[in-house]
């Protein structure tokens, strides 16, 4: 397994589900030597065979690459898990399973969220600078879905439950869930990286989001304090949940105790009740503040674009819209070195 403690600071890329070999030449074209895969497209409807997850990392080595981390796994792994429904113990011992394999095929670092619901959006063409595209979020809209609701909202990502879905019943879900599953990880080496909830508002389609603010994410590490759990820490999310506010106190504690595994850096214009993603440099936050900040806590792991705005003649995965985050990532660690 790759020792990511011996390495610097550094950008990588991700969002996608399928290695092709352009898109690892691209990777490397724009100065990275690491790269993600969000939920990847792989056989198995209930867990991951070994031979699959090597074969990935294979096709990264013979590129001179690094597959540095997989971020979730598919939602029917462990949707039982998170709602505390009856089967929850065969996707347990499956996502055990599944981990071992994470480990054993020498990808270090496991992105995970427990968001039953999902991830929402109100709109994915908000015009941004210079007409590029982005998505947005209007939390009096997601207000009107309602528990039963079905999947009918097609510009959802996320959906409604069957019922409603109390905050401290998904923490039970979540207690339940590390308490059986962060042992297996320190048994095999494999680190748990948490994603906030996005958005982090307290409710959405009736299901509870624990995962919404400082308080509640030091509660997960101090209640489940290991060298193998802590954050994915998506600067967008936090940027979202106060506007702004937050954001370098989030760094600096979670960072000072090394909670910090890596990072997407993204950011948005306005708060939680009605944002819309932007540039780098256009948010809430300034860029420069926050790479300084990871700077000074002794911060060592990867940062990768998260959601990019869709710039003119951009593919599917907003190939240009991640070349240029890139690029402005880099200067950025470049400018905090000096």
């Amino acid at each position: 397994m790759i020792d990511i403690d011996q390495l610097p600071m550094r950008v990588g890329l991700g969002q996608f589900q399928e290695i092709t070999p352009t898109r690892l030449q691209f990777i490397k074209q724009c100065g990275c030597d690491d790269f993600q895969l969000n939920t990847p497209t792989l056989p198995g409807r209930e867990r991951w065979e070994y031979e699959d997850l090597a074969r990935l990392s294979s096709q990264a080595e013979d590129l001179q690459l690094r597959l540095i981390a997989i971020e979730n796994v598919p939602r029917a792994f462990y949707d039982r898990i998170m709602l505390g429904q009856p089967g929850r113990e065969a996707q347990l011992e499956n996502m055990a399973y599944t981990i071992r394999n994470v480990a054993r095929a020498g990808i270090p670092i496991l992105g995970y969220a427990f968001m039953p619901a999902g991830v929402w959006r109100t709109s994915r063409t908000t015009p941004v600078r210079g007409g590029a595209q982005a998505t947005s979020f209007k939390l009096e809209i997601a207000r009107a879905v309602r528990p039963g609701d079905g999947q009918s909202h097609s510009i959802w990502l996320g959906a409604p439950a069957e019922r409603e879905y109390p905050e401290e019943e998904i923490w039970e879900n979540y207690r339940w869930f590390m308490e059986r599953i962060l042992p297996i990880c320190e048994e095999v080496g494999l680190r748990l990286a948490l994603h906030p909830d996005d958005p982090p508002v307290p409710a959405l389609g009736g299901v509870g989001r624990i995962f919404r603010n400082f308080e509640n994410f030091r509660r997960a590490m101090e209640e489940f304090d290991s060298p193998m759990h802590g954050l994915d820490y998506c600067h967008g999310c936090w940027s979202e949940m106060r506007a702004g506010e937050g954001v370098l106190d989030a760094i600096r504690y979670f960072g000072e105790r090394g909670k910090i595994f890596y990072v997407h850096f993204r950011d948005v214009q306005g708060p939680v009740e009605d944002f819309t993603e932007c540039f780098l440099g256009d948010g809430n936050c300034d860029p420069v503040e926050t790479m300084r900040a990871l700077k000074q806590v002794g911060f060592r792991g990867f940062i990768l674009p998260d959601h990019v705005p869709r710039m003119v003649g951009d593919d599917d995965w907003c190939h240009r819209g991640r070349a240029w985050t890139v690029g402005y990532i880099q200067a950025l660690i470049a400018s905090v070195r000096a």
